[in-house]
């Protein structure tokens, strides 16, 4: 199959700028994606563009990833009510880092097909504002300009609120382009739907300048079977850094994917052929409790962005969950596993040295102190772990970091128990 007929399959093309793309990939390309250096870790959503770059870097293409250092001080409109706060040069220059990590656990930086990162900072920090209206704004049309799709959302949603450093986000795009046409013989671009209007600045600049044809390809946003925007969680981004979104969290977001999703998601994002996707999804219709696709794609993903370290650790934290020994692990672990669950925060004067089904009791773990000590004598109570009996005295080595606690009802029934400070 080509690429562009996987990609397509796969659900992956929302539109093209010309139908020779087709034609041109047939032959060895450069493509490039932008990224946004907004936050120090890459999300979830941006794992789409990563993974479009990676699917033509294996199919042979040259690919270049390319973090908006100088688009990043002033903020791209699309899809945005209003404008953002400005980043200084240092926050974006730290972001930079950790995109670059995070980039590098996915596409290959090394070897005769090696990706490339730029910054467009590096070819606009030492452009006067002379030159920038004299070389490059000059190349674009006002009525143009006005005419995008993300421009007019934007001047609707603020009703008329677009600031002139907003609306030059274009003209910069644009030229980031037109910069690596030169410079890399990059012909292609790709983005999200929301892209477009930035995406064909670029390819009309390279027409118009050059005389010669540049291509863009959208994919679709990413939402799910409820319409929210894929990678949120809780109202939370779903971070690619795993300081910032814990390895746990992330192998539960995928894991909890809904049948009306998974598959699509295995499409997006798994290297799995199409037909071992199909196989999955046979396996789901014939045992949708067994959730096999959910889990296929957690671990592949986990073991894609956190390698087997991370993959490990995930799976490890998910046996804590269900049962399992908390043995090792951490308090912050601990509450990143368990922050679902029922809890509650006592003081430590209020825990050590009172008998365990006391204490859970007095945590609101059970409706009555009667009912948590039968609970406790009939073998059913468990404390990180190992089952209690109603003499059970909590001690203070039981407080993991002097912090936390995990007391269990049965094998399933988790309640977190913290310290108060």
């Amino acid at each position: 199959m080509k690429l562009i007929e996987e990609l397509k399959a796969r659900g992956l093309v929302e539109a093209l700028t010309d139908p020779e793309i087709e034609k041109a990939l047939e032959s060895p390309t450069t493509v490039y994606c932008g990224f946004d250096p907004s936050a120090r870790s890459l999300q979830a959503g941006n794992l789409v563009s990563i993974m479009v770059l990676k699917r033509f870097q294996q199919a042979g293409h040259k690919v270049i990833a390319l973090v908006g250092g100088a688009t990043g001080l002033i903020g791209d409109p699309s899809g945005k009510s209003a404008e953002r706060n400005m980043l200084t040069v240092e926050q974006v220059e730290e972001n930079k880092k950790g995109i670059r990590e995070n980039l590098s656990r996915i596409l290959d930086f090394d070897g005769p097909n090696a990706a490339v990162m730029v910054d467009n900072y590096d070819w606009y920090k030492g452009t006067s504002a002379i030159e920038f209206l004299r070389d490059i704004a000059i190349n674009f049309r006002v009525p143009q300009m006005l005419a995008k799709e993300s421009v007019k959302k934007r001047l609707e949603a603020s009703e008329g609120a677009l600031t002139f450093t907003e609306f030059s986000y274009q003209i910069l795009q644009g030229n980031d382009f037109l910069h690596l046409y030169d410079n890399f013989g990059c012909t292609l671009e790709v983005g999200g739907a929301d892209q477009w209007g930035n995406i064909t600045a670029g390819t009309d600049l390279v027409h118009r300048m050059r005389g010669k044809t540049a291509f863009g390809l959208t994919f679709p946003l990413l939402l799910d079977s409820t319409g929210k925007k894929f990678g949120k969680s809780e109202g939370n981004a779903l971070f690619l850094n795993g300081e910032m979104t814990s390895v746990y969290d992330w192998y539960q977001y995928f894991l909890r994917a809904a049948d009306a999703d998974v598959i699509r998601y295995l499409k997006v994002f798994s290297l799995r052929s199409l037909e071992e996707i199909a196989d999955l999804e046979r396996q789901m219709k014939a045992n949708p409790e067994a959730r096999i696709p959910q889990k296929a794609l957690a671990e592949e993903l986990t073991l894609l962005v956190h390698g087997e370290a991370g993959l490990k650790t995930a799976l490890g934290a998910t046996q804590t969950l269900f049962g399992g020994d908390v043995a090792g692990k951490s308090a912050a672990e601990l509450e990143s596993i368990f922050k679902d669950v029922k809890s509650a925060e006592l003081a430590e004067s209020d825990i050590v040295g009172k008998q365990v089904y006391a204490v859970a009791a007095s945590a609101g773990m059970f409706k009555s102190n009667g009912e948590a000590r039968r609970m406790a004598a009939q073998g059913g109570l468990s404390l990180n772990g190992a089952k209690v009996d109603d003499k059970r005295v909590f001690e203070s080595a039981d407080l993991i970091e002097g912090k936390v606690a995990i007391l269990r009802q049965g094998k399933k029934n988790n309640f977190l128990l913290k310290v108060r400070a």
